[in-house]
């Protein structure tokens, strides 16, 4: 049985994942870290965005929007909601612990993290 992804720890400038720290906004399944997420703030995010995340059936994507609490878009909720895929949205401490709840029951769950705040990105 592969291992599931597990994130560590969150602070102000950093995600821990297994033995590596990422410094920069990331997406995850239980089985993969993407790395290289669009560089745009949260209310920007779009479903195109997302695609690498959609091709794994993924029931429910958590967003954490930085160290406070962001809105998406309505249309990215409305977007996803059409294929079925609940959006879920907290600060970025929280969509962590909830993620690793979430992949513990076995549920098929995505997370978007952004490190700082989610309205910028750093350059």
């Amino acid at each position: 049985m592969p291992t599931k992804v597990t994130i560590h720890s969150v602070t102000d400038g950093a995600i821990c994942i297994g033995d590596k720290i990422y410094r920069q906004t990331i997406a995850l399944t239980a089985d993969k870290v993407f790395d290289e997420w669009a560089g745009k703030a949260v209310t920007q995010l779009t479903e195109a965005d997302f695609l690498p995340l959609l091709e794994n059936n993924i029931e429910v994507i958590v967003l954490g929007t930085g160290p406070g609490n962001i809105l998406p878009h309505r249309d990215l909720v409305f977007a996803l909601a059409r294929r079925g895929i609940g959006l879920e949205f907290m600060d970025t401490p929280a969509a962590a612990r909830t993620f690793n709840v979430l992949v513990g029951e076995g549920r098929s769950v995505a997370a978007v993290l952004y490190i700082g705040p989610g309205k910028q990105e750093p350059a």
